[in-house]
C-alpha cells in the first residue's frame, strides 16, 4: 500500500512464527492475507520449523497482519510469535521466498 496517499507513516515488523507451522500452507495464506490488506513483504520457512515473515504497509493493516500470524490458517499451531520493529524500506508486492 503506498502510505503517502494516506498521509501515514509505513510500519515494517518482522515476525517469526513457532510451532506447527511449516506444512499446513502457513506461507501461501499469509501472502494471500497480506495481499487482501495491502500490505507488502514476504514470508519463508526456517530451517528449524519456524515461519519468518516481514510485514510493511499501513499500521492498521500491518497490526491485522501480525494478529493474523498469532493465529495462522485452520492447519497450523502457532506456539509463539517474536514481533521485532523495524525500518520501513518501501517494499512493493508480497512473495513466497
Amino acid at each position: 500500500m503506498d502510505t503517502r496517499k494516506t498521509g501515514l507513516a509505513a510500519t515494517r515488523r518482522r515476525v517469526v512464527v513457532t510451532g506447527e507451522v511449516q506444512g499446513v500452507f502457513f506461507r501461501d495464506t499469509c501472502r494471500r492475507t497480506a495481499l487482501q490488506y495491502q500490505v507488502a513483504g514476504w514470508v519463508r520457512n526456517l530451517p528449524d520449523g519456524s515461519v519468518e515473515a516481514v510485514f510493511e504497509g499501513e499500521p492498521h493493516h500491518v497490526a491485522l497482519l501480525v494478529e493474523w500470524a498469532g493465529q495462522g490458517p485452520p492447519a497450523a499451531t502457532v506456539r509463539q510469535v517474536s514481533v521485532v520493529d523495524e525500518e520501513a524500506e518501501g517494499l512493493e508486492g508480497f512473495e513466497v521466498r
